[in-house]
């Protein structure tokens, strides 16, 4: 049976008489990496501003750990480490000093500062005003941060944003190591389905505050459907004769498309085409990659 870390139900949030959040059922299990997708605006972080218990709920409920958010809200935030929007820090400070006005309110031992600061490989940048740090290590500085109170659930909204492709690595690689090596699931919010794909087990998407997929990352990609594409001289004469002929083709851009990947059926198409003059220079599967998964599956709940 599923240990479900974050279970919402119906939940909604009413913005402006707006519902940014409409009866969204988030189900997280233990030790997941679960990559909250959406586009800018969609209701990612009023989700997790909910989660956190920095925004009421206009309705519906949320489960952390199996209890009431509501009800036993002091407790459960006790066991969740957070990073929402950009981490704020006193630059004077060195990374161990900042860290240090941190542990005094969560109250744990000295000796937590420099276990998490190992774990973000800031160890040897202990000492170092952070106003010398790169927008990635500030960000690492800023996930320390939030595993200084021992959490059983990480949540980060956005922690790749406006980093450079090594600091989208660093961070990246950390998350990944959040559930083998500690114990602790996360919830990572992104509007990129490409770099939800390098670190999650599971995705959600939300797209005008409603939850439209919701399952793993291998799911996700059996959406993706193939097409033949031809490049055939006189493209829209080659596609009108094959429609005379009962194939169902398309005809974009010059190409002729095939939904069909079938050997044989292609084999067949080729065949007519060849035989009715035309010259045929490409024959080419072309596959969708997760980003027009992403858009399509969007685009298809935008339109309803």
């Amino acid at each position: 049976m599923s240990e479900w870390i974050v279970r919402t139900n119906q939940l909604t949030k009413k913005l402006g008489g707006q519902r940014a959040v409409n009866n969204v059922n988030l189900e997280i299990e233990k030790g997941e990496i679960y990559g909250f997708l959406g586009p800018n605006g969609a209701g990612k972080t009023t989700t997790i501003r909910m989660l956190l218990g920095l925004m009421r709920p206009s309705s519906g409920s949320i489960h952390i750990f199996g209890q009431d958010l509501k009800e036993e809200k002091v407790n459960i935030l006790g066991q969740v480490g957070s990073l929402v929007e950009s981490p704020s820090y006193y630059g004077h400070l060195t990374a161990k000093e900042n860290l240090e006005a941190l542990r005094q309110i969560y109250g744990v031992p000295k000796s937590r500062i420099d276990e998490v600061l190992k774990i973000v490989r800031l160890s040897k940048d202990a000492n170092r005003p952070v106003k010398g740090f790169s927008l990635g290590m500030k960000q690492r500085l800023g996930i320390a941060a939030s595993l200084l109170g021992n959490p059983e659930l990480l949540i980060l909204d956005e922690p790749t944003n406006g980093l450079d492709p090594s600091g989208i690595q660093e961070i990246r690689e950390l998350i990944k190591r959040m559930p083998e090596q500690f114990g602790i699931s996360v919830i990572v919010s992104s509007h990129l389905l490409s770099e939800i794909d390098h670190m999650a087990t599971k995705v959600g998407i939300i797209t005008n505050g409603s939850l439209i997929f919701q399952d793993s990352i291998d799911v996700l990609r059996k959406k993706a459907s193939s097409q033949i594409s031809l490049a055939v001289d006189h493209g829209e004469k080659a596609w009108q004769s094959l429609l005379s002929q009962g194939y169902t083709a398309d005809y974009e851009d010059g190409r002729v498309l095939l939904d069909s990947t079938d050997d044989q059926l292609v084999a067949q198409i080729v065949s007519h085409l060849a035989a009715k003059q035309f010259s045929i220079y490409r024959v080419e599967e072309q596959k969708m990659s997760l980003e027009d998964i992403f858009l399509d599956i969007t685009k298809e709940a935008n339109s309803l």
